[in-house]
């Protein structure tokens, strides 16, 4: 059945939640584009010699950023019953884009099964670390709640991201490990609301816990779907992208996050001649276990 398009869909692409099932797929036209200006920037970063000696900054003066995996799942086995994800490409590449400019050396692959994700993740995560400031990994996927979709099966996120504990992974302990996740997380549609508008050194060895220094950004908040468009890639990459784009060196992490969430939250809405499914907004959702500010260099 051909995507639904409304009159201000001119590139042909329309808006999917990243859903669970081939006969639960729902297409929209992409939204209108927003007049906003950026939001301006309301912190600096601190002078490079202040930031070896902050027990509340991470270290970024590593020879190397670190590793960035992205996995870009489009097409999945017919037992699985998914759709395509028609946009993906456009996710994986911007990802690749935007997180090789920030000095990650990324690592690329497409259409991954369970067990090809989960080898990939061993892999990284066996490697020596000792010289890397951090690990990014980008999951663009089918999903629902606790996990994600491999091109063949579901999986749990932890089952991925287990690898990179401190128990498993001695050379990224005390550094930051994060996860960015594009996926649904269940089929609940948001509809919106309506608002009105107008230090002390640190020891040289102690024991953290081995869940510490993660975060975990979903592209929505548990129990929703996550939107996608066909042309122009999902909200919450496009949004990712460009708050990392812009402010990076900037503003401190979780400030960029805030600025995602704000983009994704405003930006955005959903238009389809299927009743019940416009109008819908969508709002991001991060996890943080991160135990210092993480400032990207500039």
């Amino acid at each position: 059945m051909a995507e639904p398009r409304s009159n201000g869909d001119r590139k042909g692409g329309g808006d999917e939640p990243d859903a669970f099932k081939l006969f639960q797929k729902r297409a929209d036209p992409e939204p209108a584009g927003s007049a906003k200006t950026s939001e301006e920037m309301d912190s600096v970063p601190v002078d490079s010699s202040t930031k070896a000696a902050d027990p509340f900054r991470y270290k970024m003066d590593y020879p190397c950023m670190g590793t960035c995996l992205i996995i870009n799942n489009k097409n999945f086995h017919r037992s699985t019953n998914m759709a395509v994800r028609n946009g993906t490409d456009v996710d994986g590449g911007t990802a690749l884009k935007t997180f090789s400019s920030l000095g990650y050396k990324v690592r690329f692959a497409n259409d991954q099964t369970v067990d090809q994700m989960k080898q990939l993740m061993i892999s990284v995560s066996l490697e020596d670390h000792s010289n890397s400031a951090s690990f990014a990994c980008v999951l663009l996927s089918h999903g629902e709640e606790g996990g994600i979709y491999g091109i063949d099966a579901f999986e749990k996120l932890e089952n991925f991201t287990k690898y990179f504990k401190g128990d498993r992974c001695n050379s990224l302990i005390g550094k930051p490990k994060l996860f960015f996740i594009q996926a649904c997380r269940g089929s609940d549609l948001d509809s919106g609301a309506m608002v009105e508008t107008d230090s002390v050194a640190e020891e040289k060895s102690e024991r953290i816990p081995v869940e510490a220094d993660f975060l975990y950004a979903y592209s929505t908040a548990p129990g929703y779907y996550s939107w996608r468009n066909t042309s122009n890639g999902s909200w919450f990459m496009q949004a990712l992208c460009d708050m990392l784009q812009q402010y990076s060196g900037k503003l401190e992490l979780m400030q960029i996050m805030t600025r995602v969430n704000r983009k994704v939250a405003t930006h955005f809405e959903s238009s389809s001649n299927l009743p019940g499914y416009s109008g819908k907004k969508q709002i991001p959702c991060i996890v943080s276990m991160l135990t210092k500010d993480l400032y990207f260099p500039a």
